[in-house]
């Protein structure tokens, strides 16, 4: 291996310096020891069937990365799991879900090799369609649940899915329509042109945005209007955001002596507390989502003590583990390449 230079090292540090101050952050927002402590209180085919729903739930997330990221030529689902993982580990770091995906397309650069436009396509696709199915599922757990929820969780929780239903459309119609952009490209490069000695240079450069918008807005339009690419990111959003945290909470529920009823109704229920998340209020919607929720499982019946303990496990083995385990991918972002917009495409993988 060749030698390192000294800019390389002192990127290198930097890079894990902050990489290991935000997973301390991270991990001091986790109560790891209770969580222990109520996972002990389960017997082994509980245990057995949280953890096992868990990984199918992980592995679901996953693919909903790998069918868009598929459409541009990476296909490797190793890859996948890193920009995922990464991008969640980003995501507890800034107040807002929505927040943490502007990281993306230089996650996705660094990990595959795509271009920028591409890049932005993926990350702006997933995110809309995301945020557009999450809304509409919260919307009918906010209605199954109106009438026993007291006006103010009622209201937030409406806000929330209002913003969850509101940002995934902006965002759709906003990367199809990219190229209506063009104008203010063309304005802010007269501008730049005007600035003493390097205005031509720096007009240049912003001029060279159109490009970008246009290869963008072709790349995020053949995605966004691909109906089948919609019924498989379905199908995989549907496994980890309503299936397996709703089964987790089930068990977790029957388990701490508190079954529900009626149990088809409580994934939805979970999807719209869960929307508060969208809010930014704390980073990742760590200690709000968590008191949210328990809120909400009080007012359907669920006692005090068991709501807490659950929705603390549910995030724990939902959110908070797959953050922490983002950490190490993270590590692995590859800063020079991701700069370099001409390096090629790999297929995928980059490890």
């Amino acid at each position: 291996m060749a030698d390192r230079s000294p800019r390389d090292l002192a990127v290198a540090a930097l890079q894990y310096g902050l990489g290991i101050a935000a997973l301390g952050w991270v991990s001091t927002q986790v109560r790891f020891g209770e969580v222990l402590g109520l996972l002990g209180r389960l017997g082994p085919a509980e245990i057995a069937v949280v953890l096992g729903v868990s990984v199918v739930g992980l592995l679901a997330r996953f693919y909903t990365w790998q069918v868009l990221m598929a459409r541009v030529g990476a296909a490797s689902f190793r890859a996948a799991a890193s920009v995922d993982l990464t991008v969640y580990f980003l995501n507890q770091l800034l107040p807002s879900r929505l927040s943490g995906r502007v990281a993306a397309p230089f996650v996705l650069r660094s990990r595959t090799g795509m271009s920028y436009a591409d890049g932005a396509s993926v990350s702006g696709v997933h995110t809309g369609i995301y945020a557009v199915l999450y809304g509409v599922a919260a919307a009918v757990g906010v209605a199954a649940a109106a009438p026993r929820l007291s006006p103010g969780i009622l209201s937030l929780l409406a806000l929330s899915t209002g913003l969850y239903l509101a940002a995934g459309g902006a965002v759709l119609l906003a990367g199809i329509n990219l190229p209506l952009l063009d104008r203010l490209v063309d304005a802010l490069a007269a501008l730049a042109g005007r600035l003493p000695r390097v205005g031509a240079a720096a007009a240049e450069r912003v001029a060279g945005l159109r490009e970008f918008t246009a290869a963008a807005s072709a790349s995020f339009r053949r995605l966004a209007v691909d109906p089948g690419l919609w019924g498989r990111y379905a199908a995989g959003w549907t496994v980890f955001s309503v299936l397996a945290p709703g089964l987790r909470v089930l068990v977790l529920l029957a388990a701490f002596g508190a079954p529900f009823e009626p149990a088809a109704l409580l994934p939805l229920y979970l999807v719209a507390a869960y929307s508060v998340t969208l809010l930014p209020l704390t980073p990742g919607g760590i200690g709000v989502t968590e008191a949210t929720t328990t809120v909400v499982f009080v007012a359907l019946g669920v006692p005090e003590a068991a709501a807490v303990s659950v929705v603390l496990v549910d995030r724990f083995l939902g959110v908070y583990l797959p953050a922490v385990a983002g950490w190490y991918p993270s590590m692995a972002l590859d800063i020079d390449g991701a700069s370099d917009a001409a390096d090629p495409p790999n297929d995928g993988v980059n490890d």
